[in-house]
């Protein structure tokens, strides 16, 4: 199909144009590449090649030479009659319709923003116009990056596609201790061509090997384990985004996998208890407010998103900040290893237990006071006002 022609399938987006190289690679790479599979994300069958003549039809345009959140591609392709323009005013990407491509095509390969004129002008936004700055996918409050490339550039370009990828409301160890690190790591993957299947497999494995630690009582080395596969937590999602290689197969695999082991982690450290000398007097209580305490909690969070159509944990600030330390994975592997420095593995787990029995309720009165809450109208996260 020729630019500009047809856009095939009714409904369907239409062709796209890269233009200029981007010769600068960004996680492994290159600019061109990463357009094409953020644009195949937003659903665009066809990238021509630049060389392809003036377009004579609709046709989405964007310079290889800018650096785009995948949410402005995303936004850009569902609003024909649109240029994004940089800070400087430069155009730097555009849905132009087949009265429109021209002037956008000029206005790329020059760099000015089109003028306002005629019916067919095209409309200008920046790019907080264009995507806004909340991302409730990532729970966070965050302007969409729009980044000249260049080599010089490239290390503040990464970390801020980096910083983009991170969830804002998470737990306190996911949010100030693993970025750093995890940024480091997620390059190298990215450069060596590691998958973020392949590194939840890695963590996936650490699962496994931290449970049968623990079962074992064979707690430091089981913490060994067990805290390196939630940095591994860390990395996939991240590099998944960072190259735009998500997939639907990897969500359920990653999330699958952090929604099932916890609770197997703390029945084993509780059976591992026997093994050093320190059963426990109360193993079937402890292990229901445990298990039945991080089900319901779970339980409660699908409860809120289906009652008021949003998490639980983006609706006030003091939710945000409660699950910084809500009896979560991390949270709760933090009791476990400060109860190991004192050599006391049994209150550990009893203090995860009362832990979560707390967090619980926290949760339940959560849900009780959004009851209340709705009643003056919907709910809205305070990220988004």
């Amino acid at each position: 199909m020729a630019v500009g022609g047809a856009t095939g399938t009714a409904g369907a987006p239409p062709p796209a144009r890269i233009i200029g190289a981007g010769p600068v690679l960004l996680w492994g790479i290159t600019s061109a590449e990463r357009l094409r599979r953020s644009l195949a994300r937003a659903g665009v069958r066809e990238v021509a090649p630049e060389q392809g003549g003036d377009p004579a039809g609709p046709v989405i345009l964007v310079r290889a030479d800018w650096v785009f959140d995948d949410v402005l591609i995303q936004r850009l392709v569902k609003q024909p009659g649109t240029l994004l323009v940089a800070d400087s005013g430069q155009a730097v990407a555009a849905h132009a319709t087949a009265g429109q491509a021209g002037e956008a095509l000029q206005a790329l390969t020059t760099g000015a923003a089109a003028a306002r004129t005629g019916a067919a002008a095209l409309r200008r936004v920046n790019s907080a116009e264009l995507a806004g700055a909340y991302d409730q996918a990532l729970r966070k409050r965050q302007p969409p990056y729009l980044l000249r490339l260049t080599e010089a550039g490239l290390p503040a370009i990464e970390r801020r596609m980096f910083a983009g990828s991170y969830k804002g409301v998470t737990d306190l160890v996911t949010k100030y201790v693993w970025p750093r690190p995890a940024q480091m790591v997620t390059k190298w993957c990215a450069v060596a061509g590691i998958t973020p299947n392949q590194v939840t497999a890695v963590s996936l494995l650490l699962v496994f090997a931290a449970f049968a630690l623990f079962w074992k009582g064979y707690f430091w080395w089981g913490l060994a384990a067990a805290w390196p596969m939630t940095f591994l937590d860390t990395v996939d999602g991240k590099l998944a985004r960072v190259t735009l290689t998500s997939s639907k197969f990897g969500n359920i695999f990653d999330h699958g996998i952090d929604l099932i082991h916890p609770p197997f982690w703390w029945w084993a450290w509780m059976v591992g208890l026997a093994h050093v000398g320190m059963p426990l007097a109360q193993f079937d209580l402890v292990l229901a407010v445990i298990a039945g305490g991080y089900v319901l909690q779970r339980i409660g969070e699908a409860v809120f998103i289906t009652a008021f159509g949003m998490q639980m944990h983006i609706w006030r600030r003091f939710d945000s900040r409660f699950r910084l330390i809500t009896a979560r994975r991390n949270p709760n592997l933090i009791l476990l290893t400060v109860a190991m420095i004192f050599g006391r593995p049994d209150l550990g787990i009893l203090a995860v237990a009362v832990w979560t029995a707390l967090s619980l309720a926290v949760h339940a009165a959560q849900i009780v006071q959004g009851w209340f809450a709705r009643r003056r109208g919907p709910l809205e996260s305070w990220l988004s006002q």
